[in-house]
């Protein structure tokens, strides 16, 4: 890999090696031993969005690694006020990193920073569109939790149209052998049919608007994305449509899974059960992100 943009451009093989590398990354953490990797290495983050896990995961994970972060959280506090372009923004920071982390709000802005990038670029999420690393620590959870993500059965309820976690990783379970995907949404946040095309000749695929969790082995619960919709009034139509109760799952063999924040779609009280695993899945985006970061670096420095 030269830069990470999509989970279209990643291979069963090259996410096989990266969650083999993050088992590696997660027992370094549980060693307490120094890594120094990256030492002398700079990783810039470039927000254009808000993020909590996704930014600070990212400059947990090059620490670890030995190396350090510079970066923005804010754009407005930028030159793009001035007018700058992205395609200039990029230029600049390549000169001062090793590596980009971006997020922004308009699709397909990460293919573009790595189009004119000379170091390689990290999609942190673009729009409602692709948000791969945070896929490959989804996939990292199932299988340590589960101990296996073939022949798996996974229910993706709520926002379906602009989760982009859903989207990246309905394309990376795609990849695996009898895989069944259930997606329950309201009708107006359906997966978009691109996704649909592109899955439906390698899945086993069932949509529906009932939130039936029977015969699934994970639950990935997403929030109904306010900040998305066009319409506030669109958004009140749906809001609080789905939630998931302890009682729906505290005596079924499953995982429950959030790429988080999460509003008022899990009740509190759901998280003692050992089948809410949404804490840990945000902990794995560490050892996944040095593995990304470890491996993405020396693919370009070879």
């Amino acid at each position: 890999m030269n830069h990470l943009i999509s989970t279209r451009d990643v291979s069963k093989a090259e996410i096989s090696n990266i969650l083999k590398t993050a088992e590696e990354m997660e027992k370094l953490l549980e060693e307490k031993k120094p890594c120094e990797f990256m030492k002398g290495k700079l990783l810039a983050t470039l927000f254009y969005e808000p993020s909590t896990r996704t930014r600070l995961s990212f400059e947990t994970a090059v620490k670890r690694l030995g190396g350090n972060v510079i970066g923005f959280t804010d754009a407005k506090s930028t030159s793009v006020t001035k007018g700058e372009t992205l395609r200039d923004t990029i230029s600049v920071i390549g000169g001062y990193a090793d590596l980009i982390v971006i997020r922004h709000p308009y699709e397909g802005a990460s293919r573009l920073a790595s189009e004119c990038s000379k170091i390689p670029v990290i999609n942190a999420g673009d729009g409602s569109n692709q948000h791969p690393t945070q896929t490959l620590l989804d996939l990292y959870t199932i299988k340590r939790e589960i101990g296996k993500i073939d022949k798996l059965n996974i229910a993706f309820v709520g926002d379906l149209k602009y989760g982009r976690t859903v989207h990246s990783l309905c394309q990376a379970l795609s990849l695996f052998d009898d895989v069944n995907i259930r997606l329950i949404s309201p009708k107006e946040l359906k997966m978009p049919q691109e996704i649909i095309e592109d899955i439906k000749s390698k899945v086993n695929l069932e949509e529906m608007e009932e939130m039936d969790l029977e015969e699934i082995d994970c639950i990935y619960m997403t929030r109904i994305q306010k900040e998305r919709f066009p319409d506030p009034n669109e958004y009140h139509k749906v809001k609080g449509i789905y939630k998931l109760t302890k009682s729906q799952v505290e005596n079924k063999k499953v995982i429950v899974m959030h790429p988080l924040p999460r509003v008022d779609e899990i009740e509190q009280d759901m998280d003692l059960l050992e089948q809410s695993v949404y804490f840990k899945q945000s902990f794995y985006g560490i050892p996944v992100r040095m593995a990304i970061l470890k491996l993405l670096y020396e693919s370009n420095n070879q």
